[in-house]
Parts: structure tokens; C-alpha cells; sequence
């Protein structure tokens, strides 16, 4: 089973959207991932075994702010 993960991002560059992709990237459990710098969204596909929480810490460490989240539909705490 896979969860799937919104965030709104503020990213202003490709260098900001490039930050998010890369933590994603490298964060196990994720199964795939969209990041757009034009919608300033990222939207993760991710194993039932990766919680919401852990990757909005990812996300937050990029230094980019997140604005809203939700996991499966439903809005979240950020």
C-alpha cells in the first residue's frame, strides 16, 4: 500500500525546486515524486512504511517554507 503526500512550497528558482527533488530523492520509502516549481507544489507517492511527518521535516530542511499539506486527500498539520 502507498500513501499519497501534497505539500505546498514556496520555491522561487529551479535551485529551489532542485533542493526539494534532491531530499527526495534520497529519503527511503519514497516510490516517486513530482516537484513543480510552477504549481509550487511536490507531491510524493510514498511506502505505507514513511510517515507524513517525516517527509515535511525533509521538505522543511531545504530551507523552503511549507504552506499547507495534506496525506491522501486529507489536509494536514504543517
Amino acid at each position: 500500500m502507498t500513501h499519497t503526500y501534497k505539500f505546498g512550497v514556496t520555491m522561487t528558482c529551479g535551485g529551489c525546486s532542485g533542493a526539494v527533488e534532491r531530499v527526495l530523492k534520497k529519503l527511503e520509502g519514497v516510490e516517486s515524486f513530482n516537484v513543480s516549481l510552477e504549481t509550487q507544489t511536490a507531491e510524493v507517492i510514498a511506502a505505507d512504511s514513511l510517515p507524513y511527518d517525516t517527509v515535511l521535516e525533509k521538505i522543511k530542511k531545504t530551507g523552503k517554507a511549507v504552506k499547507s499539506g495534506e496525506a491522501d486527500g486529507e489536509k494536514m498539520d504543517i
